[in-house]
């Protein structure tokens, strides 16, 4: 199969430099072959795209999503996390049909490719049952919609409600006795199931490929967080898990570990390169430093973590240490989409609150962590994240005849200022289009959509339900909460929130 995109613009290689004039772009197979100026020559043959109103720039990375979040769409606000987050993990069971998994999991997914992204990870919440069925609609769902897709099945041997501090003190007893008396999968059983993934959805070898996702270290054991490392190790896969998000968790570090959830994981020897830490927003420089020795990646995430407060990374600390920074958009029920053109224009605009103008986070560093420090987070630094001859040919292609990009001065500034979904013309994944012209060619997207809203009007009983059954917990994270806001953390920590 080959393709060419004839008399584009395009930004190119991994600093995503504008071509000096219009380009051809061919693509042989999975493969960009070449990239020369416009009229060396005519296409030999297959099929031709008329670039001349197009940008052709790689196609974003989306580092974190949790597609379990789809139907929670828009129902909480004004929640911090740790009270938001038990609401889209139900005490007890949804019931759920394997088709419900399959489009929960295209309520994400179409608005990636919308939104120009060409790799999707996501963290996908299984308990407290596994069911092969509904893991295996998740991983259809992608296979269908032609995305780049990274999936975890969230890993954790822990209760969630036995990941924060005083629960002995807090909860009534009663409550507890009931709390701890859910079975939970025991951690050989997790790895057992996985390690199936592994084996047979390697990343190497398929576009939606499994990773590993263990929770965060506070929601799993010591010995646990080993063995996903030593399995993550074994199949050579990437790695995510979520690392002090918010300032309560470096409390819990201090209380579960005597030092901050970093400190800790570099003293069991857990990072490692191809590991994301998601949010990794409460740091302190001795920490910057431990993930700059380490080759960790920070995975910043500023729509919901603007959403549920949690704070503002230190990205430019991060940047200056060496530190890879990729980006994100987290799940649908904190943040109501995965929309990556906005993760961009937060990311550049949200850092200019932090120091001097000259160490301010501009378009260009955004646009690389959307990119770039996504391959790079994935251990495809070489293949993915840019528009070059010889990498895979995952890009996106913006209408320049839209107002976003008239008049025409820096495509790269208005690429993550001015536009937005609505520019997205092109989706290319491993070379064949999956949206041209705003219309996805691999799905039918009103029927899809027209069946995620009849699912839902089935299944909201449920999750309202559920979210009541949720208040019996909430006074007590309520007031764990609070109790944990007035301990001191390390002075020297960035500040992450605006002072009261």
């Amino acid at each position: 199969m080959k393709t060419t995109i004839v008399n584009c613009h395009a930004l190119i290689g991994e600093t995503a430099t504008p071509a000096p004039g219009p380009v051809d772009i061919e693509i042989i197979g999975r493969t960009i072959a070449e990239i020369r100026p416009h009229g060396v020559r005519e296409p030999a043959a297959g099929t031709v795209i008329d670039g001349r109103d197009l940008l052709i720039a790689a196609g974003l990375i989306n580092g974190h999503h949790h597609s379990h979040e789809g139907f929670y769409k828009g129902r909480k606000d004004n929640l911090p996390l740790e009270l938001w987050m038990n609401y889209v993990r139900p005490l007890k069971p949804i019931e759920l049909t394997p088709r419900d998994i399959y489009l929960r999991t295209m309520i994400g997914a179409i608005e990636a490719v919308r939104s120009g992204t060409t790799t999707l990870c996501d963290d996908t919440n299984q308990s407290p049952r596994i069911r092969p069925d509904h893991v295996e609609q998740v991983f259809q769902a992608y296979e269908d919609i032609g995305i780049r897709a990274n999936v975890g099945i969230t890993l954790f041997d822990r209760p969630f409600f036995r990941a924060v501090p005083f629960v002995d003190e807090e909860f009534p007893k009663e409550l507890l006795a009931e709390l701890d008396g859910t079975r939970m999968y025991t951690g050989a059983e997790l790895l057992d199931f996985v390690r199936g993934l592994a084996r047979d959805r390697h990343p190497s070898t398929n576009r939606v490929a499994y990773m590993a996702a263990p929770s965060a270290p506070q929601r799993c054991t010591r010995e646990f967080l080993l063995d996903v490392r030593r399995m993550a190790d074994d199949f050579d896969l990437p790695l995510m898990i979520h690392v002090q998000e918010t300032r309560m968790q470096v409390v819990t570090g201090h209380l579960f570990y005597g030092s901050t959830m970093i400190e800790y994981l570099d003293r069991i020897g857990f990072m490692k390169p191809k590991t994301s830490f998601i949010h990794g927003i409460w740091l302190n420089p001795r920490e910057i430093d431990i993930l700059a020795r380490t080759g960790v990646t920070i995975q910043h995430n500023p729509p919901s973590n603007l959403k549920v407060g949690s704070g503002l990374a230190p990205v430019r600390a991060l940047l200056k240490a060496g530190v890879n920074v990729s980006m994100g958009t987290d799940g649908c029920g904190s943040i109501e989409g995965t929309d990556m053109q906005n993760a961009l224009y937060l990311t550049a605009l949200l850092q200019k609150l932090r120091g001097d103008h000259a160490d301010w986070v501009g378009a260009e560093e955004a646009f690389y962590a959307a990119t770039m420090g996504g391959a790079r987070a994935l251990g495809r630094g070489k293949e993915l994240g840019a528009v070059e001859a010889g990498r895979t040919a995952d890009i996106v292609g913006y209408r320049l005849d839209r107002i976003p990009f008239t008049p025409l001065n820096n495509a790269v500034n208005q690429l993550v200022y001015s536009a937005s979904r609505a520019e997205v013309d092109l989706v290319m994944v491993d070379g064949e289009v999956i949206e041209r012209n705003g219309k996805l060619t691999r799905i039918d997207e009103a029927a899809i959509i027209e069946e995620i809203r009849e699912a839902h009007q089935r299944i909201e009983p449920q999750l309202s339900a559920s979210e009541a059954d949720v208040e019996r917990i909430s006074p007590h994270y309520e007031r764990i909460y609070r109790r944990c806001q007035c301990m001191e953390i390390a002075a020297d920590t960035y500040p992450a929130r605006f002072s009261h």
